[in-house]
C-alpha cells in the first residue's frame, strides 16, 4: 500500500486520487457543456434582437453587477488560500479560509436577490407569470433577453448553492478527517467553486456589458 485510502474499491491512495481527478474534470467538462450551450442559445438570440438586447442590457445595474463579480474572484482567493494552508499542514487557518469562501458566496446570493427584486419591481421580470414591461424599439427582444438573463444567472445562482453545500459537508467533517482526506476534498470544492466563479466571469460581459 502506498499510503491510506478512504475507499475500499482502491487499491492504494495514488489510484484513488487519480480516480478523483478524473471523476473531477469528467463532472466540470459536463457543466461547461450545460452552461456553453445557455451561453450559444444567448449569442444566437443576440443576432437576432441586437437593438432589443442593447436596451434591455441598459436596465440591468452595472454597479451591483461588478460587485459581484469582485466578490467572485475574492472567493476564488480565498478558496485558492484554503487550498494552500491545508497542504502546509494548517488545517485551522485553511477552515477560515473555506468559511470566508462561503461568506462571499452568501453575499453573492444576497446581492443578487436585491437585483432580482429591483428587476420585478420594475417589470422587467418575465418569469413565473410575473407581468413584463419594457418601452423601447423592440420589446420582444427585451423580454427574450430578460428571460435568458434569469434562466442564466438563476442557472448560475442554483450552481454556487450546490457549491455553498459542498462547502458546509467538508466543513462538518473537517475535525474528523485525515490530513489527506481535507486536501482532498478542499481541492474538490476548489475546482468545482473555480468553475461556477469563471462561467460568472463570461455572464457579466454578455448580460452587462452589451453596447455600454
Amino acid at each position: 500500500m502506498s499510503g491510506a485510502v478512504e475507499s475500499e474499491a482502491f487499491r492504494d491512495a495514488e489510484r484513488e486520487r487519480q480516480a478523483d481527478a478524473f471523476g473531477r474534470w469528467i463532472f466540470i467538462g459536463s457543466e461547461a457543456m450545460l452552461f456553453g450551450a445557455v451561453m450559444l442559445v444567448y449569442l444566437t438570440a443576440r443576432m437576432a434582437h441586437p437593438e432589443g438586447f442593447g436596451e434591455a442590457s441598459s436596465r440591468l445595474s452595472l454597479l451591483l453587477g461588478t460587485v459581484n463579480t469582485a466578490v467572485l474572484i475574492t472567493s476564488s482567493l480565498a478558496m485558492a488560500l484554503a487550498d494552500l494552508l491545508v497542504k502546509l499542514g494548517r488545517r485551522r487557518a485553511a477552515a477560515w479560509a473555506l468559511a470566508a469562501t462561503a461568506l462571499l458566496g452568501l453575499a453573492f446570493l444576497a446581492v443578487k436577490g436585491v437585483e432580482y427584486a429591483d428587476e420585478v419591481r420594475e417589470g422587467l421580470a418575465p418569469v413565473l407569470g410575473l407581468p413584463f414591461a419594457f418601452e423601447g424599439a423592440d420589446p420582444r427582444g427585451a423580454q427574450l433577453f430578460f428571460e435568458l438573463y434569469f434562466a442564466s444567472t438563476g442557472l448560475h445562482a442554483a450552481h454556487l448553492i450546490g457549491g455553498l453545500a459542498a462547502i458546509a459537508t467538508v466543513l462538518a467533517t473537517w475535525r474528523r478527517s485525515t490530513d489527506a482526506a481535507c486536501l482532498r476534498r478542499t481541492r474538490a470544492v476548489g475546482l468545482y467553486w473555480h468553475f461556477v466563479d469563471i462561467v460568472w466571469v463570461f455572464l457579466f460581459p454578455l448580460l452587462y456589458l452589451v453596447h455600454r
